[in-house]
């Protein structure tokens, strides 16, 4: 069954159409109720182009609901026997629940997943919280790709390779992929754990690791940003750039440093702080570049950023202390993330910080006492956050091999290539 969508007429808004062709009956044309302006209109992807502007979203979802409904209306008509006609789908069309209410039918991995997100609200922290929905959604338009509600009873191998094409389709990035796939396998063991009976066994999948540099601060670096003098505006956000980087906090922690979180122990200038992701109490001494930066605020913190902005400044910081060496990185392009060739400062943002304090001190200071600064749960997860490429280290081998091969008598011949 095909479901094409078009505009009616040009001008500033026009209705979307909708024709339906089967080979068991007549092609149908119905006008729906949905208007949109054709410059944000995608002919060949018949949708919007911006499928996360709050309009647009709306539209693609509706869009997404019509093609699963009356799939599944149509061939409910069909073996029943009954005439499809234009003017019945219209009706349906008009009085469609999907348009005014989001219930979802009982059984299907919708239905499930939305009951999982409903009793984690008051568990998990707005961030997790955020997340899950954004796979809900992403669930949705799967389910408008393959026209069809998904019954978790039927997910398998089988719906992992179609959920694979889509994404490919889509242009979803593997850790998207491979991170809704995880997100559905919790969604089964809930099922399961309702005395649902699925098929979780035949659910396996690997992840297809994209090999990205991970992208940090080196000291050199940092003490390039230290000494560089930046215009007034600027200053509020390098300070906080240097706190992140030597505290190896999320901006959701370090924007949050005030004096009154400060403490001494022992003649040690401490914070004293509970993550807001994990809940974690943590307890960390502070770098002398950060008791520069609170001596030199009058003993407290700069004044607080708000994340845009503050990523936006850091990227000029970055800019005007010709932090500009070539890296391949996942760039923003519209609304999808691409691996790009750019300069470095163009993708510094606000989880720099955190990233930097796991790579530049990983080595140097025990890693149990950097988990414990950082709050990860594990060291699997700590290690995540480190850039493996080590520029010192890589000098310092090859020093080694220098001096060995410096060692050797004169009178051996060494072989040629």
């Amino acid at each position: 069954m095909n479901f094409k969508f078009s505009l009616s007429e040009t001008g500033t808004s026009s209705h979307i159409f909708l024709s339906i062709s089967d080979y068991r009956f007549k092609e149908i044309h119905i006008l729906t109720p949905l208007k949109i302006s054709p410059d944000q209109w995608d002919e060949e992807k018949q949708r919007p182009q911006n499928i996360y502007l709050k309009n647009s979203k709306i539209i693609n979802r509706i869009i997404d609901s019509i093609k699963v409904n009356f799939t599944n209306y149509i061939e409910t008509f069909i073996s029943q026997k009954k005439k499809i006609t234009a003017k019945r789908l219209e009706t349906l069309m008009q009085n469609e629940i999907l348009l005014k209410n989001s219930a979802q039918l009982d059984g299907t991995l919708l239905y499930f997943a939305s009951l999982y997100i409903e009793s984690r609200k008051e568990i998990v922290c707005h961030s997790t919280f955020k997340r899950y929905n954004v796979f809900f959604r992403l669930l949705e338009r799967f389910e408008g790709f393959t026209k069809n509600r998904i019954y978790v009873k039927d997910l398998n191998s089988n719906f992992i390779k179609d959920f694979n094409i889509f994404g490919n389709e889509e242009m979803y990035s593997k850790s998207t992929i491979y991170r809704t796939l995880n997100f559905i396998k919790t969604i089964l063991n809930f099922a399961e754990k309702k005395g649902i009976s699925t098929s979780i066994r035949e659910f396996e999948y690997k992840r297809d690791k994209a090999e990205t540099e991970i992208i940090t601060l080196n000291d050199d670096e940092l003490l390039l940003i230290e000494k560089t003098e930046v215009p007034t505006a600027l200053q509020d956000a390098k300070d906080w750039l240097l706190i992140s980087c030597y505290t190896g906090q999320r901006i959701s922690d370090f924007m949050c440093f005030s004096a009154d979180k400060l403490l001494e122990i022992e003649n040690r200038l401490c914070i004293n702080f509970v993550q807001k992701k994990t809940g974690k109490t943590i307890l960390l001494p502070l770098h002398p570049a950060v008791i520069d930066i609170i001596r030199k605020s009058k003993n407290d913190f700069p004044t607080l950023i708000n994340k845009e902005l503050y990523n936006r400044n850091i990227k000029e910081i970055g800019k005007i202390c010709k932090i500009n060496n070539n890296i391949k990185a996942k760039k923003r392009i519209g609304h999808r993330v691409k691996e790009l060739i750019v300069e470095k400062w163009e993708v510094l943002s606000s989880h720099i910080g955190r990233r930097s304090f796991s790579t530049n001190f990983y080595g140097k200071i025990p890693t149990p006492l950097l988990i414990g600064a950082t709050g990860h749960s594990s060291e699997q997860m700590f290690l995540k956050y480190i850039n493996r490429f080590d520029k010192d280290k890589i000098v310092s081998l090859s020093n080694h091999f220098n001096h060995i091969h410096s060692q050797y008598p004169a009178h051996i011949q060494l072989p040629h290539s």
